[in-house]
């Protein structure tokens, strides 16, 4: 099978551009789409479009064995939350090659676990980071650099440095938010992203598509846009955290009546899936929903003027 743009493309300009924002990867580039493609080279939709059409009659179709999956896998890293249970939870953290997902009611923990991951992300990989960079992508306007840089000064990192490693940007329409990302694969191999953090990931779909009417289309929107993420985190292996919304379910009589938004597209394509809830005082409980490798449970961390730690006994 063709792999490398090299071997397909003619126009050096086009490799050139290609080989820049690290999108040299045959059949990574045959399943993007027009527009995006477009809005990433600056050109026209037909010649993206045409671009992506003579990939796709170069490259030819072969299976991967298992083995090989491992492999990839094997790249896969880990990103601390702080908190050596929470970390337990996860297997040992938010990991790169997937998206992890964290609902919960106001004030649960889902954007300060942001933050702190925003500042993990920057510590060297025998701290528990990556030694990279965040994209922050703020759907709610909660974006707040006085809390990541006291975050960032109790990790012992310097608060403005890390300041200037969390690339801020606020998305106002489910369009905007959508461009972003997009665009996000220029910037992650110039920046230097290791993280992409979107709080939240359902806020503006909500918002923008009311009533039953328009479930299914926002529910198609919702559904490409997590694979835009998803396609990000394996092309860079880079880790994706998304924050989410609950709603209240008059219909459960026992139990918890609240219910992540976004439904099954949401759960489905979450690598590891967080319910988060408050306790008593500064104590949060994660509860993990879902997850591929590991079991169901719980456990109780606490959120500090520190951020995200264990429970002090």
């Amino acid at each position: 099978m063709v792999k490398n743009i090299r071997e397909i493309i003619s126009d050096e300009d086009i490799v050139k551009k290609l080989e820049e924002i690290g999108l040299t990867d045959a059949i990574v580039l045959a399943v993007t789409s027009p527009s995006e493609l477009a809005s990433i080279l600056e050109i026209s939709e037909t010649k993206a479009r045409k671009i992506i059409n003579e990939v796709k009659e170069k490259i030819g179709l072969e299976f991967e064995t298992a083995d090989k999956v491992l492999e990839r896998k094997l790249k896969m890293k880990k990103i601390t939350t702080g908190s050596k249970a929470l970390d337990e939870l996860l297997g040992g953290g938010i990991p790169t090659q997937a998206i992890t997902e964290s609902f919960g009611a106001f004030g649960s923990g889902k954007t300060q676990l942001g933050f702190q991951l925003a500042v993990n992300v920057q510590l060297p990989e025998d701290k528990g980071g990556l030694g990279k960079n965040c994209l922050f992508i703020d759907t709610e306007g909660t974006f707040s650099p006085e809390r990541v840089a006291e975050i960032a000064k109790a990790k012992g990192l310097d608060p403005q440095k890390a300041l200037k490693n969390i690339f801020v940007t606020r998305a106002y329409t489910t369009d905007h938010q959508m461009l972003i990302v997009e665009k996000a694969a220029e910037i992650i191999p110039a920046k230097n992203i290791g993280l992409i953090v979107v709080d939240s990931v359902t806020s503006l779909f909500r918002a923008e598509y009311i009533g039953r009417g328009e479930l299914a289309e926002r529910q198609q929107k919702l559904n490409k846009h997590l694979h835009q993420l998803q396609r990000l985190a394996d092309m860079f292996n880079i880790a994706v955290y998304v924050t989410n919304q609950v709603m209240a379910r008059p219909d459960v009589l026992f139990g918890d009546p609240t219910a992540p938004i976004g439904g099954h597209i949401l759960g489905h394509i979450s690598f590891y899936r967080i319910y988060l809830r408050k306790s008593k005082q500064n104590l949060r409980i994660a509860r993990l929903i879902d997850a591929p490798n590991l079991p169901e449970r719980e456990v109780v961390f606490q959120i500090t003027e520190n951020g995200i730690e264990d429970v002090t006994k």
